[in-house]
């Protein structure tokens, strides 16, 4: 499944005019059952007893449907659950087909009971040129879709959707949907192939009048374990999620991915002999940020390798860590389409102790932007035994710049590189100005390690167009095919800036 043809799909969606059939079929709720914290856990916890069972599809001919038929079919928002009332949020459902070739069970929870939405296809708008689809009882809504009043404007806009396997993403007030999160992450990268589970059913609790927050329970199944989730959704100009989730597990988890993040990243100033574009920049985020459990704060820049690539940050009990989009000015990128300036970053604060673990990064190559082929998550060190079960607590946070400000240190703002006619590379690296900093930028020592190569001793200098210094290198690769770059600024030994690191590997 290629995400990024599915948010393309949606947002063609949410712009395209409405059909004139009437707006005469609201979303209907089916019998209720009692529901209360413990539903989602219970159910988890007795379906990973057994052995796992595919859900049903839906028939091939929904499946088969081109992109373009599957533009012609949408929610109408007149029909959205809590539509015409004082509830302060509302509930769209997204049609099957397509990518989605499963249905996704949606209950509403008021008053300690959940009732499930019933499947209609009269809630959706459709073309006259829409093809004429088999019906059949295996149809199922495909995901849904949060709007809230966000700008106090009596328009309720989304902010928040959960559809295809285990992902989900959210924005803050006024952006542009980008990177996606994950409930989990099995395998990933691995020779034998990834497993991605399912969220297979969603609980949504009414809200209150007036509340800014909604609470919505995940059922996850796949092969490997299943899994509950609780998630409590904040909207704003920084969207907020606090989850909490407990995994059981069918067979041994030895490669799982806690909190993932999944981005794209195509090219920026460090590499751009792979594309010819107009382009300076084409991506969804710009660096892996860590604050790790030893009080560093680490910039990963990122990359697009020409072979896979896997980076380990091992650590104790992190403090967070988050995928982030540093370019902000419209500039940075020239798009008029993909407003990649305006899409958001996503920090992860864990709650409680995470124990020993690694902050894991995955690129893998990709050659068009819509591809995912960034990843992130945490790794604990110890495996789920087969049976056992792991539970997991976390914030994440979608916004500019959601990460925790740390005053006294510089951050990382550009990084760049390129060719010198002699040979190796010019490697260039901007940081933002601080109040840290000296004025003459005298008593900073740059700390420059390469792991492979030769390296010429660093050049600090103030860059006029920042106000921050800005360090300088060459590095000679000499018959290396990986090398790993660390660079901080530092007086008298004492950090000034963010850790630089880098990955450096052959282009082609």
């Amino acid at each position: 499944m290629l995400r990024r043809d599915v948010l393309k799909a949606l947002a063609a969606l949410a712009l395209m005019p409405r059909a004139a059939q009437a707006a005469d079929a609201p979303l209907q709720t089916g019998a209720a059952t009692p529901f209360n914290a413990q539903t989602v856990i219970a159910r988890a916890k007795a379906l990973a007893q057994s052995a796992y069972t595919p859900r049903k599809e839906i028939p091939p001919q929904w499946q088969d449907i081109s992109y373009d038929d599957y533009r012609k079919i949408w929610f109408d928002t007149r029909n959205a659950l809590w539509e015409g009332t004082e509830v302060p949020q509302r509930l769209d459902v997204f049609p099957p087909g397509l990518y989605y070739g499963q249905g996704v069970e949606i209950n509403i929870v008021a008053e300690g009971a959940a009732q499930p939405l019933l499947f209609d296809l009269d809630v959706f708008d459709r073309t006259d040129s829409f093809p004429d689809l088999p019906e059949s009882d295996t149809l199922g809504y495909s995901g849904l879709r949060l709007r809230a009043d966000l700008r106090d404007d009596d328009l309720f806009t989304e902010y928040a959707v959960f559809q295809g396997a285990s992902y989900f993403r959210g924005i803050g007030t006024g952006e542009t949907y980008g990177l996606s999160a994950r409930g989990l992450a099995l395998k990933t990268a691995d020779p034998m192939g990834e497993e991605f589970p399912d969220f297979t059913a969603f609980w949504i609790e009414t809200p209150r009048a007036g509340a800014k927050s909604v609470t919505l329970h995940a059922l996850m199944d796949s092969p490997s374990c299943t899994g509950a989730f609780r998630f409590e959704i904040t909207h704003g100009a920084v969207m907020n999620m606090e989850v909490e989730a407990t995994i059981f597990a069918r067979t041994e988890l030895d490669h799982v991915g806690i909190a993932p993040l999944t981005s794209m990243f195509l090219f920026d100033a460090t590499d751009r002999t792979r594309f010819s574009d107009f382009r300076p920049n084409v991506h969804d985020s710009d660096g892996l940020l860590i604050h790790n459990g030893a009080g560093e704060v680490i910039w990963r820049a990122m990359a697009n390798p020409a072979t896979l690539q896997i980076s380990a940050f091992s650590d104790t009990n992190p403090k967070g860590f988050g995928l982030m989009q540093r370019k902000r000015a419209f500039d940075d990128f020239n798009d008029l389409e993909a407003l990649y300036h305006n899409r958001p970053s996503v920090w992860i604060t864990p709650r409680g102790d995470w124990g020993k673990g690694a902050v894991t990064l995955v690129e893998i190559p990709a050659d068009l932007e819509i591809y995912d082929n960034i990843v992130a998550y945490w790794r604990p060190a110890t495996p789920v035994a087969a049976g056992g079960s792991h539970s997991m607590r976390y914030n994440l946070q979608w916004g500019a710049d959601p990460a925790p400000a740390t005053p006294a240190l510089v951050r990382v703002h550009h990084t760049a590189m390129g060719g010198r006619p002699e040979g190796g590379l010019v490697m260039v690296i901007d940081f933002e100005d601080g109040a840290a900093l000296p004025d003459d930028l005298d008593g900073i020592d740059v700390y420059l390690r390469a792991s492979f190569g030769t390296t010429t001793p660093p050049i600090l200098q103030r860059n006029p167009a920042t106000g921050g210094p800005r360090v300088a290198f060459t590095f000679d690769p000499q018959d290396a095919t990986v090398a790993e770059f660390r660079v901080q600024l530092r007086r008298a030994d004492d950090p000034l800036s963010e850790v630089w690191l880098y990955r450096w590997t052959p282009s082609a």
